[in-house]
Parts: C-alpha cells; structure tokens; sequence
C-alpha cells in the first residue's frame, strides 16, 4: 500500500499516472478473495453470545447449501467447481452450491466461531454446483402493436414459467428450514463465484444462519490493468438481473424480509436496481418497502459517486424502502482513494462531513433512517475489506442483520458524534480497554 502512493505521488506525466494507479487498481482491487473463516466478531469472544440453539437443525453443518443468482457465463460442466467464470451472460442461472468449512465437525466449527479454539487457517472451499434454473436471455424478443411493443407471447410465457421454477424452489426450502428471511449479498469488483460464495458463507455463519443465504454473483474478476473498467462496466450490465432478482423474490409468499449486504461496486449495482424499482412501485401506487417486503441495507466501501447518490438515489427517497440504511465509511481506505482519483469525484464509503457543503449534506439526512458508521483505526491491508475481516464492525453488522435494532440503542452501542455520524471504536461492542489510546475523532 506504502508502495503504491508512493508511486502516484512520483508520477509526474498525467498518462504515466493513471497507468500506474490502474496497476494498483488491478493489483489489490477490491476482491475480498475470502477463502478462509473471518476472525470471530467481538461480540462472540466471550464463547456466550453464538445462538447456536436457535439454530434449526438441518442447518447446524459444516457443509451447507447455500444459494445464488448469477449472470455469469458459465465456464466449464456443472460438476466442476468454479463453474460460473468472469464473462457476462444475458441469463441468469439458479442454483445451489456447497460451502465446506475445513474443521472435523460442529463442535469444532463452533469453538473457532467463538474464538474458544484457535481457528488457525480454516479454509473455505466450493464443493458441489447445482443449476436448478436457467432462464432465458434478456432482452425477450418483441413484436410491435400499433403504438405499443410487446414481449412475444411464447417466449414471455416460457420465462414467466422459470420465474415460477425459482420462486416454488424457495418456497420449499424455505418452509422445510422454517424460515420467512433472505439474506442477499451482492459482491464487489475483482471476484470470483467462488469468492462470492465463500464471503456470503461468513455473513451467513456469523448472523446465526436465521436467514435462507443467497448471493448475486454478477461477472467480474477480470485480469489486468483494465479488470477495474471492465468489472464496472459488467456492474452497469447487471441491473436488470439485480432487479429481476428482487422482484422475483418479493413475489414468494414465504418471504417476509429481505436484508441486503452489498460491497465496494456491488453498492451501485444494488442501489441502481433498488432505485428502478422504487420508482416502479410507486408509480403503481404501492409503499416501495412492503411491495419489496426490504428491511436492514448495509453498505460497506461503498464505491459510489456521492454526488449521484444524493441526485438519482435522494431525489427519489430510495431509502423509503428500508427500515434502515447502515453506511460504513472509512476515512482510510486505499481502493476508494485510488477510486476518488480516477473519477474525480468523493467516494461514498469514505465521506467525511467536510466533503459536502451543508445544503448537501442535510439532503442526505432528511430522516432517521440513514447511518454513517465511521470505522476506528481503518488504516491497515485490510482498509477496503474491513467488513468481513474486522471483528469490530462484523460484530455491528451481525447485530444489525440479528436484531433489527439501530445504532446507539442498547444492542448496538455505537459512539453518536453528531451530524448523522456514528463511531464504530476498534473495542466495540465492549467498553474501552484502560491502556487503549485510540480517538474518537471524526
């Protein structure tokens, strides 16, 4: 990290420059490239807190299903692993995949969960992929009617058959495991299926495996120095199979609530979907969070524009359609500060008050629904994929995702700094320790 600003910093030609910020881009990305168990969140240290009695039996496995959604082209035969690859494909695919935790059995999985046993390295690996769905190629051919364009009927009626394929899939599993929640987690830039997959396992694992684990694996991990554009553009073509996504889901009667995690370029792959379907509900006269049945947001690294947060996503009350949005911001960020760099622009999840005059800032802080959770002592390798690898903010991020509540209640005991800002301290939840010299500074 050292190395690279460094070189920016002594590059003089502009071109020169942004070659060698791209090669940084490439080099550390944004890729949680998460194949191992998180370290345990604080909240779990004391060997208390896990609910593992509330955990359906079914579930309690050292090798569960997990779910996806992708729009990956696929790039080998269905039983090899890394079976969806970095291409873009205009289906999507549904399917189940295994995630095998590296540990002898529950017991043991459990003690490294809560820091009772050291968790030494252990990996996570993506064993059997199942395709349960493949839906037809968007865009569905058309036929013009006097002023109108409509779907073909025959393709319309096949895809809206796969449609129900998906949502009695869910229904089934949902029932079987006793559960009415979808925890929905969409990646960011420079990551494989399997990265994907291994990321959500932790979350899932973590929060208390109290929701069905789904993930929405759009196509990046392109190489090179041009893997960053490339992934991004991907970000854009994924949209639509975000939103259908969404739809899809809030249409089984099984599901009563949606909490969505989203990383770095995910964000705007998710807020984008998100806002085209606000607006649709809406004008249909239906309230955008029961109609998308949405509950807790949670941004981490939100590499998104903030002026275009405040024009496309404030302007149409986005945040209507949640009982929260939860923000975590670090100052510190390397990949967000080479991404400020590239586009010119303040990059959401590294906003700092001063960044936005008054007026802007108020824009974004009209209600009590949004929450900029700044991250203590961020400045590490691990600056932009904090959320799954600092014990601090995992912990806040299961209490969120477990308990509904909002920060400074009890059960999330956050540091109000005023503005719409909250401290997450290095310490959190617990009290800070005596000899700790850290700062609560904004």
């Amino acid at each position: 990290m050292q190395l690279g600003r460094w070189l920016v910093r002594k590059a003089g030609d502009k071109v020169m420059r942004r070659v060698l910020i791209a090669m940084i881009v490439a080099t550390m990305g944004c890729a949680p490239k998460q194949t191992q168990l998180s370290p345990p969140p604080n909240i779990y240290l004391n060997g208390e807190e896990y609910p593992a009695g509330e955990i359906p039996e079914p579930l309690r496995s050292i090798d569960p299903k997990l779910f996806f959604v992708t729009n990956r082209q696929p790039a080998g035969s269905g039983g090899q692993r890394g079976f969806f690859g970095k291409q873009r494909s205009d289906s999507m695919f549904f399917g189940e995949a295994t995630v095998k935790f590296d540990v002898a059995d529950w017991d043991t999985l459990l003690r490294r969960t809560t820091g009772e046993e050291n968790r030494n390295w252990t990996p996570l690996t993506i064993g059997d992929v199942k395709e349960v769905v493949h839906f037809l190629p968007f865009p569905l051919p058309v036929d013009r009617r006097g002023d109108t364009v409509e779907f073909q009927t025959a393709p319309l009626l096949t895809y809206q058959k796969q449609g129900r394929a998906f949502k009695q899939a869910l229904s089934k599993k949902l029932s079987s495991q006793k559960q009415d929640s979808v925890l929905l987690y969409i990646h960011g830039v420079n990551n494989t299926f399997d990265e994907s997959l291994s990321t959500l396992a932790n979350l899932w694992h973590f929060s208390g495996r109290k929701s069905l684990p789904l993930v929405f694996s759009w196509p990046a991990g392109n190489p090179g120095i041009l893997g960053y554009f490339r992934d991004s553009a991907a970000g854009d073509f994924s949209v639509f199979h975000f939103k259908e996504l969404l739809r899809l889901l809030a249409e089984v009667p099984e599901v009563k609530r949606i909490d969505i995690v989203a990383h770095s370029h995910g964000s705007d792959v998710a807020m984008d979907g998100i806002r085209e379907l606000v607006i649709q509900h809406r004008a249909a006269g239906l309230i955008p969070r029961r109609a998308m049945k949405t509950g807790t947001l949670i941004l981490a690294a939100a590499d998104l524009d903030v002026g275009v947060v405040r024009q496309r996503l404030a302007t149409e009350r986005v945040e209507e359609a949640f009982e929260q949005l939860n923000f975590y911001i670090n100052p510190n960020d390397f990949a967000l500060w080479l991404s400020a760099i590239l586009t010119r622009t303040v990059r959401f999840g590294k906003l700092q008050r001063e960044d936005l005059a008054p007026a802007e800032f108020n824009s974004l802080l009209r209600d009590a629904l949004v929450y900029f959770i700044r991250v203590e002592n961020g400045d590490s390798s691990n600056s932009h994929t904090y959320f799954r690898r600092n014990p601090a903010v995992l912990s806040d991020i299961v209490l969120a995702l477990r308990t509904g509540t909002k920060p400074g209640s009890a059960s999330r005991p956050l540091v109000d700094l005023g503005d719409g800002f909250w401290l997450l301290p290095s310490h959190y939840p617990g009290p800070r320790p005596i000899d700790d010299g850290s700062r609560s500074s904004r």
